[in-house]
């Protein structure tokens, strides 16, 4: 998020304050954890996709739609090193929508939660005159360690991500794959903080430098682009990447790369640095800010 998201977010944050021994991360990260009366603690996300925003019932089908309905949400989990429990999904649809398309679309969901081990255990459904909306809410518990916030970058952590990023609109956000098992042993590794990369790396590594109360330098030689990305701007601020953006020491870096066992490549393409200010170092060695240039939603509101 960024611009007005973040600003709203920050208010919403500061109005609801909540107890922190029954609600150890509340607003502002990829999920909120809860505690239970038996001693354990089980998280939650909720997501909305809408058409003409997130995907286009006009070139994608039904059962990529309901399948990153649900894989966005699995992503959430996955940026927090946590386990997918269950889910459900709501959904408005248009008027004539019909139970063929609806099967279909429903067919997608299945497939993802199948897929990833999150059973779609309830919902509901409406209808309206405005374009298809779905909302998934998941539920998701710890992994060995505790979840992975987006406030605890150290100074001097590497700033790393798994995958290339950019290009997301070539069907690589319909069809991408939660890095669900690889954030457990990014976790379990020692990363400091985690998120996934939903509006862009620039907005993305601004969110957890601000929440972390520290900066960063990126090198722009080191980002790795997607084949089909068009360069480096499409790689900081396409978004929908959803792979892992997360910071952790170098030392730990380097044996996890010595470790890493998955098929999706790890890339350190920074550090974390003290002060507030969020740099970029160029091809040309020039360096300046790097400014949040991912989706806002927000971003034509006052």
């Amino acid at each position: 998020m960024s611009g007005g998201e973040t600003e709203l977010v920050q208010y919403f944050a500061a109005k609801g304050k909540l107890n922190p021994a029954k609600f150890p991360i509340g607003i502002g990260d990829d999920m909120a954890e809860v505690k239970l009366p038996s001693g354990g603690s089980v998280l939650i996300t909720t997501d909305m996709l809408l058409d003409g925003v997130h995907f286009d019932t006009k070139k994608a089908t039904l059962e990529q739609i309901g399948y990153k309905s649900m894989a966005a949400s699995l992503s959430d989990c996955a940026a927090m090193a946590t386990i997918p429990l269950a889910a459900v999904v709501s959904v408005a649809l248009p008027r004539n929508f019909g139970a063929g398309r609806l099967k279909r679309l429903h067919k997608g969901i299945l497939i993802a939660a199948k897929k990833y081990n999150c059973p779609l255990v309830g919902g509901d459904m409406t209808s309206w005159t405005k374009p298809l909306a779905i909302s998934v809410s998941m539920l998701s518990v710890p992994g060995k360690t505790k979840p992975i916030k987006r406030s605890t970058a150290k100074i001097g952590d590497a700033i790393c991500v798994t995958g290339t990023l950019g290009g997301s609109i070539f069907k690589k956000h319909l069809e991408f794959e939660p890095r669900l098992k690889e954030s457990l042993a990014i976790a379990k590794a020692g990363a400091n903080s985690m998120m996934d990369i939903s509006d862009g790396l620039s907005s993305d590594l601004n969110h957890i430098c601000r929440l972390s109360r520290k900066g960063a330098i990126v090198e722009a030689d080191k980002i790795p682009v997607s084949r089909n990305a068009g360069g480096l701007n499409a790689a900081l601020n396409d978004g929908e990447d959803f792979e892992l953006l997360f910071t952790m020491p170098q030392k730990k870096f380097e044996r996890l790369k010595k470790q890493w066992r998955f098929k999706v490549k790890l890339t350190a393409v920074g550090k974390i640095t003290g002060g507030r200010a969020v740099k970029i170092k160029m091809p040309n060695g020039k360096i300046i800010d790097l400014k949040p240039g991912g989706y806002d939603h927000l971003a034509t509101n006052e």
